[in-house]
């Protein structure tokens, strides 16, 4: 929609092929319905937030920064507002204003929108023209092609990979695609056991081999088949790689991130001391989720009815490792269509940074979860798809 929207408003004359219904499915759903559609950031900020090719992203981004995305969604009649973070929503917390907005524009641009198109081929004649098939619709000729399909995240909105057999079929390389910022499985029943529990200010290293590769705090949910949450979404990139190599994937996490061992040891002592009476399941819940205190007590290896003036130093010891290292195996992670992005995509050296357009077809552009290059939450992914959306559009146009 950006593409098209940026080609036609410098006068170009614009078709827009679309598969399913209606356009726009998948950003009426993005950040919860709310429509997290950038960030704050400044470039070099905005930069370090993307863990692969971030720098491909310079050109795109100085064509369409943060604040000129902001400026573009407010002269459609959508204002925003920036929430902790630097993540940016419209100030009405609706996705689907988001999307009503681009879909004035295209009507008021007279866009030539079709709905119910399943492209299956693009090809090139020897007049250097495009001719675009779709499923049992007559071909389309073109000067200028722009692919903008999405990935393979949310396939139920349409986003099923079509865009990467197209370009693959056109000569591109493919790094395969794989699902990021996705909940992370594991088959440890303690964890299952603490579904729905969320833990907020907690530290999670990324194991692999037993070696430490990532490190994250902040927010991370248990869920019925494993591990969910910001941090864990931010690690799953990288731990989504290293289970497809076959690598041993854990995540420790660190219950208490702000006390080193000798701190949080002395911290136990002086609870214990004050409450000598208590067993030590009661006792622990100063510290802890209640939900959470049977699992460290049985990894300590303590006995939960013990008082606390009976626990010996060597058993506080064990307590407090626990809390600080509590490990959890990873054995997969969910499928696309509860990841939040794709990663891999279009090898970059086949596309030019500074217009999207392919090196190897002249004519045809690329952009947004089609490119190999993705970042982490917090609207980073969406602004990647309107700046290099607005760039192919320009682009093209020219």
């Amino acid at each position: 929609m950006m593409a098209a929207i940026t080609a036609a408003r410098m006068g170009a004359k614009v078709i827009l092929l679309e598969k399913k219904r209606r356009l726009g499915i998948k950003l009426a759903i993005t950040g919860k319905g709310r429509c997290n559609f950038t960030n704050a950031a400044g470039i070099e900020a905005f930069i370090d937030q993307i863990p692969q090719n971030g720098r491909f992203l310079y050109s795109a981004l100085n064509a369409m920064n943060p604040e000129s995305l902001i400026q573009f969604f407010e002269d459609l009649g959508v204002y925003a507002k920036v929430e902790r973070g630097g993540r940016v929503f419209p100030a009405s917390d609706s996705a689907q204003e988001v999307r009503d907005a681009l879909l004035a524009e295209l009507n008021r641009l007279q866009v030539d929108v079709r709905t119910g198109w399943k492209v299956v081929s693009v090809e090139t004649d020897r007049e250097g023209f495009f001719r675009v098939k779709a499923k049992n619709r007559p071909a389309i000729k073109c000067s200028k092609v722009v692919i903008a399909t999405g990935g393979i995240t949310y396939p139920q909105t349409g986003s099923t990979g079509d865009g990467y057999d197209l370009l693959e079929t056109l000569g591109h390389r493919i790094v395969t695609p794989r699902p990021s910022l996705v909940p992370l499985r594991s088959e440890e029943s303690w964890v299952h056991g603490l579904k729905g529990l969320s833990l907020r200010n907690v530290a999670a290293e990324l194991l692999a081999d037993g070696n430490t590769v990532q490190r994250q705090f902040g927010e991370m949910l248990f869920t019925d088949s494993g591990l969910s949450g910001p941090i864990i979404l931010t690690l799953s990139r990288r731990a989504v790689t290293l289970l497809d190599e076959g690598r041993e994937v854990a995540v420790r996490i660190d219950l208490k991130p702000a006390l080193d061992r000798r701190t949080l040891d002395v911290r136990l002592t002086r609870d214990f001391s004050d409450m000598p009476c208590k067993s030590l399941k009661n006792a622990l819940e100063c510290v802890l989720p209640r939900r959470l205190i049977p699992v460290i007590i049985n990894r300590a290896g303590v006995d939960p009815n013990k008082r606390c003036s009976e626990i010996k130093r060597e058993e506080r010891h064990r307590l407090a490792e626990s809390l600080k290292a509590l490990p959890v195996r990873i054995t997969g992670y969910a499928s696309p269509a509860e990841a939040i992005v794709t990663q891999g995509g279009v090898n970059l050296r086949d596309v030019n940074p500074s217009t999207m357009e392919s090196k190897l077809v002249k004519g045809l552009y690329v952009c947004g979860e089609l490119l190999d290059v993705d970042g982490y939450t917090g609207g980073f992914n969406l602004h990647i798809a309107f700046a290099t959306g607005f760039l192919a559009g320009r682009s093209a146009a020219d």
